[in-house]
């Protein structure tokens, strides 16, 4: 269903306070919303109708709030339309993986040595086999350096190898977006700094001083696998080609200024890992060869291990921080454990998209676990069945971030009685939130809000540069527009 400035068809409201659900009652326990009946109220809420007009928003919007723990809902619009959920999907996967791998779950990082240790030299080969760790930093990779000397190792006299085999390897997230967005890099079971280097610039008389590294807070080593020079032009700001062992990057001078700075994604995350591991090993005075990627499952003695932290801290952080490669990461690993194998983004999705048709009788039609594929699809109908079914006490409510309640200067409202934990979801001319409200009186409910228009998005995906132009403007809309909504159903459905 459409919306725009100039009007609304009369359908707009046909879904409104209709048991969508399969086996909601017909009913909820809860007091009429405040105002019928004859009681009073200071202010009335405003009309959805009023609402969604004054948003002022191009394409489509779907909507759906119920009661939490019963599954009735109270109002939709626009329920059964499909529409692109971007990073509310993480939600789906949060609760995918979850469940298949346990909320204490951790990905191992371990170094094996193949060959014999003598005099602290290794006459064989070292194996950095990366698990999959999708919080793994130079900082980490620092300290694994210090347990590798403690072990008495000084020199490697074999190869020094990085496998990531652990997970299939993709080339990108997202084939459609730009080569130079710092989200959608290459994943395989090799992740370092969420697969991203450091590229900063500044202008030194006429020329620039251009460095790639791998910052964390510690250590800052430079980088050589991924190189970057300067191309005089406007169009396009960056370039990508690759160089056998080096990622090389051209960046337009007329876009550079005076100095900045960005994350660029990188494509051979093995080498990546290599090229810091062997800087940090040297700095402890460990001598390793360049580093070459491993196609075969590493075997040998277990020199150093790191664990990351439990799974239900990475969905936490992944939910707060909205990181697309954290998703990938655990949405495949979670395939892994369900079918011992899989091939790559787009058939883990299939495989969540069962589980979800499955463990909540919904039809999800996502293409990766991030959202950022624009294929996906969902209705807020079936994000809606999936909350209620996981619960407004459930493991996956519990990691979701708090949502503050916002004015009409969209300013924060301090104190506010409505409490939302939600995951928020953004694309250019696509913007969701998805979660649980708690009302003034107490009444949990669970909520999806989609906004999309595709065909605009569609229309300016080949705009050069970060943000097409209008995109702004929509997102932000659309953000008010859910803040207007939650307003609107804390006042009718808590006391």
């Amino acid at each position: 269903m459409r919306f725009n400035r100039r009007g609304f068809v009369a359908a707009l409201l046909s879904g409104v306070a209709a048991p969508a659900f399969a086996g909601a009652p017909a009913r909820s326990d809860r007091p009429s919303p405040r105002g019928a009946g004859g009681g009073s109220v200071a202010r009335r809420p405003k009309s959805t109708e009023r609402i969604l007009a004054e948003a002022g928003l191009s394409g489509a919007v779907g909507f759906v709030v119920a009661d939490a723990k019963t599954g009735l809902v109270l109002e939709s619009v626009g329920a059964s339309a499909s529409l692109p959920p971007a990073s509310v999907a993480k939600a789906m996967t949060g609760a995918y993986a979850l469940e298949t791998l346990g909320s204490e779950f951790t990905f191992k990082t371990r170094i094996f040595a193949r060959g014999s240790v003598s005099g602290g030299i290794l006459s064989g080969d070292l194996i950095f086999a990366a698990g999959g760790d999708p919080v793994l930093n130079t900082d980490h990779l620092g300290e694994m350096a210090a347990q590798l000397k403690a072990r008495g190792i000084r020199e490697v006299r074999g190869k020094f190898l990085v496998y990531g085999g652990a997970l299939p390897r993709v080339d990108k997230i997202d084939k459609s977006q730009q080569d130079h967005f710092g989200y959608n890099p290459t994943i395989s079971g090799a992740v370092l700094n969420f697969n991203r280097v450091h590229f900063q610039w500044k202008r030194s008389g006429g020329a620039w001083n251009l460095t790639m590294d791998a910052r964390a807070r510690r250590y800052q080593p430079q980088v050589a696998m991924a190189q970057i020079s300067v191309a005089e032009r406007s169009t396009p700001v960056f370039d990508y080609r690759d160089g056998g062992n080096v990622d090389r990057w051209r960046v337009a001078s007329r876009a550079l200024g005076n100095g900045g700075a960005r994350w660029l994604p990188v494509r051979k995350p093995e080498l990546y890992i290599g090229d810091v591991f062997r800087t940090l090993a040297r700095s402890h005075g460990i001598v390793l060869p360049a580093a070459q990627a491993g196609s075969r499952k590493p075997s040998g003695t277990v020199l150093v291990q790191r664990d990351s932290p439990p799974l239900r801290i990475l969905v936490r952080d992944m939910l707060k921080y909205s990181t697309n490669i954290t998703a990938e990461v655990v949405g495949m690993t979670a395939t892994i454990k369900r079918k011992g194998q899989v091939s790559g983004l787009r058939a883990s999705a299939s495989e969540m998209n069962r589980w979800a048709r499955s463990r909540f009788g919904v039809r999800a039609e996502l293409v990766d676990h991030s959202g950022l594929g624009d294929a996906s699809r969902i209705t807020a109908a079936d994000m809606v069945k999936t909350l209620v079914a996981l619960g407004p006490q459930g493991r996956l409510a519990s990691l979701m971030k708090d949502i503050p309640m916002r004015n009409a200067e969209y300013q924060v409202i301090k104190g506010d009685p409505n409490k939302v934990r939600a995951k928020t979801g953004t694309l250019h001319f696509v913007s969701s939130l998805a979660g649980y409200q708690r009302a003034p009186d107490g009444t949990d409910l669970a909520f999806a809000i989609f906004c999309a228009d595709v065909p605009l998005r569609k229309k300016t995906a080949n705009a050069n540069g970060d943000r097409p132009r209008g995109a702004r403007t929509y997102n932000g809309r659309a953000k008010r527009l859910q803040q207007r909504l939650l307003r609107r159903w804390g006042q009718l459905y808590g006391a």
